[in-house]
């Protein structure tokens, strides 16, 4: 009996050193070369509480995009935060239209399967309209790459079915 055993096994082989001319008097690692690669499906379950976080998600379940100011500074925070990051007074919700202009952009042809998500996949920063600073978030509905540009309008768009996160409730899209 021997490898057969593991179910889940897809290879075995020697991996090649990958600095070899770093190496002159031989591959220091060359006793650790031999590699078993295997497909090993995890599955965890997390209780998690969003805390001080919480009535941003209640709200996009609302289809309604809170974010929080300081009334002592005034300053709007894009992604909502419980303290004021430049004076640490404790700020107050504030709800925004949901509009906004893309400030930045990201695109990934590749994703970890995790995500779940359609490639190209593209992350956004969004300079809300109402807000002094920037909301990361996924861009959906583009049409083609080519077709996002810094400075085009975006707007909030509100999941209609049933998601694995709070977070999920929410993504952009061109306004």
């Amino acid at each position: 009996m021997g490898t057969e055993l593991i179910s889940n096994l897809l290879e075995i082989f020697t991996a090649e050193d990958p600095m070899p001319f770093d190496h002159p008097e031989g591959d220091p690692w060359k006793d650790f070369r031999q590699i078993m690669r295997i497909e090993w499906k995890m599955e965890f379950t997390y209780r998690h509480i969003l805390g001080k976080y919480s009535k941003f998600f209640i709200e996009l379940a609302n289809k309604r995009f809170f974010t929080t100011e300081c009334p002592k500074c005034g300053k709007v925070w894009g992604i909502p935060r419980p303290l004021c990051a430049d004076c640490l007074t404790i700020t107050r919700w504030k709800e925004l239209p949901g509009t906004g202009v893309l400030s930045s952009f990201s695109v990934s042809y590749f994703v970890p399967a995790f995500m779940k998500v359609e490639t190209p996949y593209v992350l956004a920063l969004v300079k809300m309209d109402g807000a002094d600073t920037l909301f990361t978030h996924q861009l959906r509905n583009f049409g083609r790459v080519e077709d996002i540009k810094v400075g085009m309008p975006v707007k909030v768009a509100y999941a209609t079915e049933p998601v694995s996160h709070p977070m999920l409730l929410m993504w952009f899209e061109p306004a």
